[in-house]
């Protein structure tokens, strides 16, 4: 990366700072791999945050289909780390997870964990400790019929006739498979193998595939991380987790630049699993090199700017992120490591700007945490907009969440130096409701980036990016005018 004209003498971040056109001879954004290439088998640089309210498996194995990567929080206990990578593991590759509701379940239930758009079904079949035969499904319900049924109608009701489908063995490619979609004038089929089925698949999905690809480990599966802190057995639940199936581990803390990280990653690294080690969170590059040293090939770097965040707030600790991705990216290059930019990104043109700073992926939260593929159920507003819940890693629920356990002594002490926010409604935005939706429109952004850079990699583009300095004035022109003139 380059400044165009002066360089700077203070600390940026996104919103001071924009992308320079260059000559290019890139001709389509569909000519660019999206690869972070920072030891991971991702296709897209994108990573979910390791927050119980943005990763759950339901948003990890979503992202994975789409070639990102899901980091499921420490905070889960360790026998539900495993259940959630195992189930990740087992989900498919090539088709959506299926959502199966029992024909007695009514169009509230449904409600709770889909809205009522394009694009998804819901399957009804009784409930069945193994996979669900085709001759068990009694219909699809579509997303949309949601909108316009009774709130106590019952799914079985909603269903006519026999599900479309689709089978499996059929399928020669993604295009293919839309073209089978189209043949069965439906939106969302069910994917059948030996009459069971194993997926669902609709018009949208089935075109998607024909534009990301998987991010996958060795055996074919979708890939997932999964975050451990620093305290306790450290190394003891990194072979648990690596014994379940985690393609990477997240060695996490607010302060990543401590001794009490460096002995959590020399304790990990000894044990030599095999699998790329992130840690974090740092700002500098003196963090980079002892974190380096002390084992890990990612380093997550953000201090404060996460929209949940409050503690630049509370402490005056920080930093601002454009400044502290491209002084940490450059160190971490020198050291035959990676940087994933954590937090602070508003708007596609952020996760530009972290890739140009020299990060291999950006790590996203509350952006993810308002999608229907995130933990948490539905809620719908006064205004009747639909939301979930988010609260930031060291707020008060997030602190009852991790040390419950304690007795209430030692949990009412550590209630008094709880940081961040304790809850806050993210709008699900009704034209990308799902998480996929978002990752279009990103992914489409950041492509756009490259082309103008003349840059056909991530690697590319960290060398040909160039960056100029901007005035709040020069921000907002940027944006869209938002009413009429």
């Amino acid at each position: 990366m380059e400044f165009y004209g002066e360089q700077p003498n203070v600390d940026l971040t996104y919103s001071d700072v924009f992308l320079v056109p260059r000559r290019s001879s890139i001709t389509s954004r569909l000519d660019v791999d999206l690869s972070p290439g920072d030891g991971t088998t991702a296709t897209i640089p994108l990573v979910s945050a390791n927050m119980n309210s943005v990763t759950g498996p339901r948003l990890a194995a979503t992202l994975a289909r789409r070639g990102g990567l899901g980091v499921l929080p420490q905070d889960m206990p360790l026998q539900e780390l495993d259940a959630a990578i195992r189930w990740v593991k087992d989900q498919p590759v090539a088709w959506d997870t299926p959502l199966v509701l029992p024909p007695e379940a009514t169009v509230a239930d449904a409600a709770r964990l889909l809205p009522p758009t394009e694009g998804h079904g819901i399957v009804v079949a009784p409930a069945t400790d193994g996979p669900v035969g085709i001759d068990d499904v009694l219909g699809i319900v579509p997303a949309t019929r949601l909108a316009t049924a009774l709130a106590d109608a019952r799914l079985g009701d909603l269903t006519r006739g026999r599900a479309p489908s689709i089978d499996a063995d059929d399928v020669e490619t993604a295009r293919h498979a839309f073209d089978l979609i189209v043949a069965t004038e439906a939106d969302t089929v069910c994917v059948l193998h030996h009459g069971h089925v194993v997926g669902t698949l609709s018009r949208r999905s089935a075109l998607r595939s024909t534009l990301y690809r998987p991010a996958v480990d060795a055996g074919g599966r979708l890939i997932v991380a999964a975050a451990v802190g620093i305290n306790g057995d450290v190394a003891a639940k990194a072979k648990a987790l690596a014994a379940a199936g985690v393609d990477v581990l997240v060695v996490d803390t607010a302060h990543g630049h401590q001794e009490g990280m460096l002995r959590a990653l020399a304790a990990v690294s000894e044990l030599e699993l095999g699998i790329p080690i992130a840690a974090g969170n740092i700002v500098t590059a003196d963090g980079v090199h002892d974190l380096v040293s002390a084992g890990a090939s990612i380093l997550k770097v953000g201090v404060g700017p996460g929209a949940m965040c409050t503690t630049r707030m509370m402490t005056a600790v920080g930093r601002p992120q454009f400044s502290a991705v491209l002084e940490t990216a450059e160190a971490a290059r020198l050291r035959g490591a990676h940087v994933w930019a954590d937090g602070g990104v508003r708007y596609p043109r952020d996760v530009a700007l972290a890739l140009a700073a020299g990060a291999a992926s950006v790590m996203i939260g509350s952006w993810f945490a308002g999608t229907i593929e995130s933990p948490g159920e539905l809620q719908r507003g006064a205004d009747g907009r639909l939301y979930k819940e988010s609260w930031g890693m060291a707020s008060t629920k997030a602190v009852h969440e991790r040390f419950g356990r304690l007795d209430p002594y030692e949990l009412a002490r550590k209630e008094l130096f709880a940081e961040g926010i304790s809850s806050s409604k993210i709008f699900l935005d009704p034209m990308r409701p799902g998480l996929e939706d978002l990752l279009d429109m990103i992914t489409s952004g950041v492509r756009s980036s490259f082309t103008y850079a003349g840059a056909s990699t991530v690697a590319e583009f960290h060398d040909r990016a160039r960056v100029g300095l901007q005035s709040a004035a020069g921000y907002e022109e940027g944006k869209a005018l938002p009413v009429s003139w």
